[in-house]
């Protein structure tokens, strides 16, 4: 039996990348595995995937920036599979790219969507009830550029900082429930979202260093080991072991049993 045997998971952006990296491993740990994006063709690829290794997963449709598609989604996920035991936030964008003064407002405001809105939504749907069974974990993907200032990248640096507070916020709200609340950098890999910076036009016009890191890992196999290594540390906070962390953001290289050591 897997660690996680039983529990219900629900995975935003788990078509590709990221998202569907962590969402195998939930599902190869005995979650049951609610996968949510946009495009359910993306979605269903995953499913298969999954319950051809004898998982259990479903894809469901869902717009993570409207109230009322991401309460269907829950209704049907808790319909279909049960109460959710685990959320892990991963829906993201990489731009707009360019000075603040030459973005597009409302394209920059579109992004705080993803970035803010959704995981405040989120949190809005399933806290409540994971509340009041007196456990639950909920992991939002966020970025090191959370704690960094990186010219032409304002909507993304913005919406990482934000995101990191939402989660230490909820998590000093749920203190003392059973619930615990955490952000991470999921390391650097080629993904849809990386090639999509990489080919973006502005992208090359004003993050020339970081395209051209992109090149670079498109080619490397070895840029794509941070997957196993994001859901690996996805199922370790998800384990209930690192709860007194709570409210938390950690990266890849930092030592969650030594940040237990230092707040035991």
């Amino acid at each position: 039996m897997g660690i996680l045997e039983g529990q219900v998971a629900v995975v935003t952006g788990a078509g590709r990348g990221f998202g569907r990296a962590i969402a195998e491993r939930l599902a190869a740990e005995g979650a049951n595995v609610a996968l949510l994006s946009r495009s359910l063709v993306q979605l269903d690829d995953v499913a298969d995937a999954i319950r051809a290794t004898g998982g259990k997963a479903i894809g469901v449709r869902c717009d993570v920036t409207d109230p009322h598609s991401i309460a269907h989604a829950i209704d049907k996920v808790e319909e279909l599979l049960g109460p959710v035991d685990l959320l892990v936030n991963n829906a993201g964008v990489p731009g707009p790219f360019g000075p603040i003064w030459e973005v597009d407002p409302d394209e920059w405001w579109k992004a705080q969507a993803v970035h803010i809105r959704a995981p405040m939504l989120f949190l809005a749907r399933v806290l409540p009830g994971m509340i009041e069974r007196g456990r639950g974990h909920v992991i939002c993907v966020s970025a090191i550029a959370s704690r960094m200032v990186a010219p032409n990248l304002s909507a993304y640096c913005t919406g990482k900082i934000a995101q990191n507070r939402i989660v230490a916020e909820a998590a000093a709200e749920a203190a003392g429930t059973g619930v615990a609340v955490f952000a991470i950098d999921p390391g650097f890999v080629f993904t849809e979202l990386a090639r999509q910076t990489m080919e973006s036009a502005d992208a090359q016009k004003y993050l020339g260093g970081m395209v051209e890191r992109l090149r670079k890992a498109e080619s490397d196999p070895a840029a794509q080991d941070d997957l196993a290594r994001c859901a690996q540390r996805v199922l370790d906070l998800a384990s209930g072991k690192y709860d007194a962390l709570s409210g938390g953001y950690y990266e890849l290289p930092d030592d969650l049993d030594a940040e237990l050591a230092k707040a035991g």
